[in-house]
């Protein structure tokens, strides 16, 4: 019996962030979209103009008895440099930041704990900047920004690190 559960994770743009996290097994479906700011409804071109406070993040429904959210927050920490603020390789822009929005009190709690355990780590020279914040309304972006790098190849800058 499958207990799906909702991570919504900025992590810079979101297409290498989408395609990685969609492999992840456990993982049932993974959505590009905008999330944490004050625009009803906005559009990409909305969002590039930084603007609108919206992340570009991606909003994955996964099977916590296949994966766990802690496991979710390990491949979000791998997959990106949360080190940089407002910016991811050559992306800059508070729509790039790294952040993560919590569903519920013990998605919160969780969250915090993995950021001081990757911090702690040793893995990142410079402090996390990752922001936590309470899940917002989440705006699905463009269907020609889903499944971007299978429908039209190229290369992602996300890549999963050790």
């Amino acid at each position: 019996m499958k207990n799906t559960e909702l991570a919504t994770l900025g992590a810079g743009c979101f297409w290498g962030v989408e395609d990685l996290l969609r492999k992840v097994e456990g993982v049932l479906s993974a959505t590009c979209g905008y999330c944490g700011g004050k625009t009803e409804s906005p559009s990409y071109k909305d969002i590039c103009t930084g603007q609108t406070g919206h992340a570009e993040v991606v909003q994955i429904e996964f099977d916590s008895t296949q994966i766990s959210f802690e496991t979710v927050l390990d491949y979000f920490f791998r997959l990106h440099d949360p080190t940089t603020l407002n910016r991811q390789g050559p992306d800059s822009g508070t729509q790039y930041r790294s952040v993560i929005y919590c569903h519920s009190e013990e998605q919160e709690k969780k969250a915090i704990v993995s950021k001081e355990k990757w911090q702690a780590s040793g893995k990142f020279k410079n402090p996390i900047v990752t922001e936590i914040a309470p899940a917002q309304k989440f705006y699905p972006a463009e269907e020609y920004h889903q499944r971007y790098f299978e429908r039209n190849g190229g290369i992602s800058c996300h890549y999963l690190r050790d």
